[in-house]
């Protein structure tokens, strides 16, 4: 019964994945989808930008630092010294933008998760009673939480990355856990108070959770994870849809 049930939930998960990712590029959706990518890409560019600075003035600063305290002679080594660790640190920031991807996605999701439930629950559940916007600084609010935790779970998980691979299991997982749970509770508040979404995740957790996995590898290919909150809010309204059935309420205190 249970492998049964295992292959009901895969298959139910597939179906909502590919119609997520039809409905991404359908004409109404299509709007949102440039808006959503070129605030992330904002928000990845003046990351880099402040690290880049930030780093260059410590490096900057350690030099004058060793310089004066060894004396002139030590110029040539610590410059050598500088540039090396400038190259590095401009590696770093690349590697960096990558890994903050998933939290850039969740705190871009926050501005356009209604418009996107919007236009899936109209394309999809035309007769369903639709969902109510959620104020927008609850949204903020909630991406802002879950950019921030994940961005806690990486530097934590760094470390790991030295030990053959494990700190990559480690951000895929955490990422389809914090991901997962960020989008369907976002689709699950437009018809619900945030206590009973929050409930209705728990009780749902590992089917919350196999969703979850999608949007990390979808999150996990470059370039295409900028329309992450386009796929991801998709597939969980449509994951709601199915765990809710004729239990949705209309109304949300």
């Amino acid at each position: 019964m249970f492998a049964d049930r295992r292959r009901y939930l895969s298959v139910s998960m597939l179906d909502d994945a590919i119609k997520a990712l039809t409905q991404m590029f359908s004409p109404p959706l299509r709007a949102v989808l440039w808006k959503s990518i070129g605030l992330a890409l904002t928000l990845i560019v003046i990351a880099g930008i402040a690290l880049d600075r930030l780093i260059f003035w410590l490096v900057g600063a350690g030099s004058t630092s060793v310089e004066t305290t060894l004396g002139p002679h030590a110029n040539m080594p610590v410059s050598a010294i500088a540039w090396l660790l400038s190259v590095a640190a401009s590696l770093g920031i690349i590697v960096g933008s990558v890994f903050l991807m998933p939290a850039v996605t969740a705190f871009v999701a926050s501005f356009f998760a209604d418009q996107i439930g919007d236009e899936v629950e109209h394309e999809s559940y035309p007769t369903d009673a639709p969902g109510k916007a959620l104020p927008l600084w609850r949204a903020i609010i909630e991406g802002g939480k879950t950019a921030l935790l994940a961005i806690a779970v990486y530097v934590c998980a760094a470390p790991f990355l030295l030990l053959a691979g494990i700190g990559a299991l480690i951000f895929f997982f955490a990422t389809a856990w914090l991901l997962g749970r960020e989008y369907f509770e976002l689709a699950a508040m437009r018809f619900r108070p945030p206590q009973e979404a929050k409930a209705l995740r728990k009780r749902n957790a590992a089917t919350v959770y196999l969703g979850g996995l999608f949007i990390a590898a979808f999150v996990s290919i470059p370039v295409v994870n900028l329309a992450t909150p386009l796929f991801a809010m998709a597939l969980m309204v449509h994951v709601h849809k199915r765990l809710g059935g004729s239990k949705l309420i209309a109304q949300r205190s």
